[in-house]
């Protein structure tokens, strides 16, 4: 299988950098771009190293992870570095995620990590090493229209990366590739085994690979302690249902954990005082959210009115209006939350994105 990385000049010229983390999709990514017979480096990101997350199916960026990425190079005869931006990923990504749980907001690490050291330092080394692109093993496409490179989903729905790619701006996107975003993961897999790849049957990152076992709780009570202060559980009125453990252990829309009994309906927590130590709860008609307000703007297409909007990763898009910075939708979303990211989208094309900054009831947004 070969893959056009359109680079402008005969691939016997051209030089590919590769952003290995030693999964499946990037070795496969290292393995496509040896295929056109550029001269392909790799380079790996050593971004954490906690001690459980060393040998920890399903991490990434750590010990084994920088390992398996050495081997994957041995294999196809390239040449491999390893850069520690251990520090800068701590500042940019580890301690906004935590900071924005202690404001009672979501956050979406992997959008901030692949806006900075991912994508902004990785592009940078790789142009000081005389690149012609960076290659990545993102689920994501890029096709050039009008002489103009466009984001669009991965060819594999369930595998699509681009919400979390929001962020890329124009000008990165001159410059990345994404050979695997159109191919099933069942290609993918195929083709490191085939190539002789001993990662081919390696299971997938997860979403927070900085997380060991998956506890951010534990993460953000060590890094930001106030975070862990037991207060009260109030309904829509502010009288007291309960108490709590810590804010830190809820996000708006959930509904496991609260331990209030004796309800005449489920509640669920539509709000967060962090402030106060208070988390507020309701019935699930009161997370019906009208519109929400978005800061941190990229846009990388047209300006329209009419877009499909994600605010999860998983959820599909729903019609909405852009009006500047807002975003109304068609009709009532459920479980936004100040902190995720919100994508906006027409057909597979990522037209841009931002930051949740507030939402809108339904009955206010639509007197708004």
């Amino acid at each position: 299988m070969q893959i056009d990385f359109q680079l402008g000049r005969p691939t016997g010229e051209a030089r590919i950098v590769v952003a290995m983390s030693g999964g499946v999709d990037s070795s496969v990514a290292a393995a496509l771009a040896k295929r056109t017979g550029a001269e392909v480096i790799g380079v790996t990101l050593q971004l954490y190293d906690h001690g459980a997350a060393v040998s920890r199916p399903g991490a990434c960026c750590a010990g084994q992870d920088i390992y398996d990425a050495k081997m994957v190079a041995e294999r196809l005869g390239i040449a491999h570095y390893v850069l520690d931006y251990e520090s800068r990923f701590r500042e940019g990504v580890i301690d906004r995620f935590a900071d924005e749980y202690a404001l009672g907001r979501t956050p979406v690490p992997c959008a901030a990590c692949n806006q900075g050291v991912k994508f902004v330092d990785l592009i940078g080394f790789a142009k000081e090493l005389g690149a012609d692109c960076l290659a990545t093993g993102h689920y994501v496409q890029r096709v050039v229209e009008g002489g103009r490179p466009q984001l669009r989903k991965g060819a594999q729905g369930k595998r699509d990366q681009s919400y979390f790619l929001y962020g890329t701006t124009a000008e990165q996107l001159e410059f990345l590739r994404f050979p695997v975003g159109g191919l099933p993961k069942e290609d993918v897999r195929a083709i490191a085994a085939d190539t002789g790849l001993k990662v081919a049957g390696k299971p997938d990152s997860q979403d927070i690979c900085f997380v060991p076992d998956g506890n951010y709780a534990a993460l953000v009570k060590k890094l930001r302690p106030e975070t862990d202060r037991p207060g009260e559980i109030v309904d829509l009125s502010g009288k007291v249902l309960g108490g709590h453990p810590g804010v830190i252990h809820f996000t708006v829309g959930q509904r496991r954990g609260l331990e209030i009994g004796g309800q005449a309906e489920p509640l669920y927590v539509v709000g967060i005082d962090p402030a106060a130590a208070k988390v507020v709860v309701g019935p699930r008609r009161a997370l019906a959210v009208g519109a929400m307000g978005v800061d941190e703007w990229n846009w990388l297409g047209e300006e329209q009115r009419e877009v499909g909007v994600k605010v999860r990763s998983l959820a599909p898009p729903v019609p909405a209006v852009r009006d500047g910075d807002w975003l109304r939708f068609a009709s009532a979303e459920y479980g936004v939350a100040p902190g995720q990211a919100a994508v906006c989208y027409v057909g597979e094309r990522v037209l841009g994105g931002g930051v949740i900054a507030e939402t809108l009831a339904v009955a206010t947004a639509v007197a708004a």
